[in-house]
């Protein structure tokens, strides 16, 4: 959802779920970042997010973002190694940054410069697809 953060996806995730799923892809936080939102939270969120799809038998994949440096360097950093941390420590496939290849290519995002456009979107899809023909 356009907008959505961690925490959103956390009020809503157990109704998500509900369907049957044999894998996700945990795409969430850029928001989290965008909004200065603590990146402790947001890790807690991650990684209740993970636990719930894992006990429920699901394959997760998580896909990692960056934080601007709006919020500065100390901000960034500890944003920015959420993901991995969390792929380490519940040894998950990761995508390290799901916007490589799109992120501040303007050719690639809509004209707000943060939203991919039709072809970025491809670009976002293809290393989907290379992530989940991996995890198969």
């Amino acid at each position: 959802m356009s907008g959505e953060t961690s925490s959103g996806l956390m009020n809503r995730l157990e109704w998500v779920l509900e369907e049957k799923f044999d894998g996700v892809i945990v795409s969430i936080g850029a928001n989290d970042a965008l909004r200065g939102i603590n990146p402790k939270e947001t890790k807690n969120n991650l990684e209740e997010i993970i636990k719930i799809a894992k006990s429920k038998n699901i394959k997760v994949i998580i896909a990692g973002m960056i934080a601007p440096t709006s919020y500065g360097f100390e901000y960034k950093k500890s944003f920015d190694t959420i993901f991995s941390d969390l792929s380490k420590k519940y040894k998950l496939q990761l995508i390290p940054f799901l916007l490589e290849g799109v992120a501040q290519k303007p050719e690639f995002n809509l004209s707000d410069g943060m939203h991919p456009n039709d072809q970025g979107t491809i670009i976002i899809g293809n290393t989907l697809k290379k992530a989940i023909l991996e995890n198969l």
